[in-house]
């Protein structure tokens, strides 16, 4: 005993029934009275379990289980019915019996280094996958700014100024009259086009207030442009102003507000 405990040596060698009848009966004796042997008994029960277990069985030889019993009939029993026979000399060198129990330490070691392994390449295989996700944005990262400065760089590249579009020129015409022959001609630009039933129409506004004098009907071609030659007018009305207007298809005797173009006639007749 060592420490006031059974060693593990005697205890792996109760359970095998390795031990003399005196031996055996201490061993039992402090088993009763000792909790902690106890269970330093069952861990060793339970490894020998284990031992047998993994050890390959083979079938007995012929008639080997006759002379077994055979020769337990034949042996004188004691007073607890234990067969006594010749002493089986057992090796107690405690270093081997320290050998015992060192490939189940080492088994154990590798297990626990296997397991610690095993967590660590998964917490490296983690990081590695972080890392790939990262060089991967970044990657691409760097080949748009690249494809960006290409571009911008490139010598055949065409560069052009987009502006907002100009409003579309506003319509205008052009008067030239010539009161002592009644003669006058107009040139009208960026007409808007008019439906089929309407018409502009061109006024003279006579310089002494009287009623408006019609002066043609016009219609602007496909790119708004229009133009009245001579119209027939009467001789020798000076103009105040002149005007256009929408009216119908066939005219009309007086205008129709509003009035879309207008220009007065300068002080110098010009």
């Amino acid at each position: 005993m060592t420490n006031g405990h059974i060693s593990q040596e005697d205890l792996t060698l109760h359970a095998m029934q390795a031990l003399s009848q005196k031996e055996d009966a201490a061993v039992r004796s402090h088993l009763d009275q000792c909790a902690t042997c106890r269970a330093d008994l069952a861990f060793v029960v339970g490894d020998l379990a284990l031992v047998a277990l993994s050890a390959e069985r083979t079938p007995l030889p012929a008639g080997a289980r006759a002379r077994f019993l055979e020769i337990i009939s034949s042996t004188p029993a004691n007073a607890s019915g234990r067969a006594l026979g010749a002493a089986i000399p057992i090796d107690r060198n405690p270093v081997r019996s320290r050998a015992i129990w060192i490939p189940w330490v080492a088994v154990a070691a590798l297990f626990v280094i296997a397991i610690l392994l095993d967590v660590q390449v998964q917490r490296l295989d983690a990081r590695l996958k972080i890392e790939t996700e990262r060089t991967a944005q970044l990657t691409a990262t760097t080949a748009h700014a690249q494809e960006v400065l290409d571009v911008l760089t490139a010598p055949t590249a065409q560069r052009v100024l987009l502006t907002a579009p100009k409003t579309p020129p506003a319509p205008s015409a052009r008067a030239v009259y010539l009161a002592a022959r009644g003669a006058l001609i107009l040139e009208a630009n960026n007409l808007a086009q008019v439906a089929q039933d309407k018409t502009y129409q061109l006024w003279v506004i006579p310089a002494d207030g009287s009623a408006p004098i019609p002066a043609g009907l016009f219609r602007p071609d496909a790119a708004g442009n229009a133009s009245v030659v001579l119209p027939p007018l009467p001789v020798g009305v000076a103009a105040k102003a002149f005007g256009v207007t929408m009216e119908k298809a066939s005219g009309a005797a007086t205008p129709t507000a509003p009035i879309l173009l207008a220009g007065a006639v300068s002080a110098s007749g010009e």
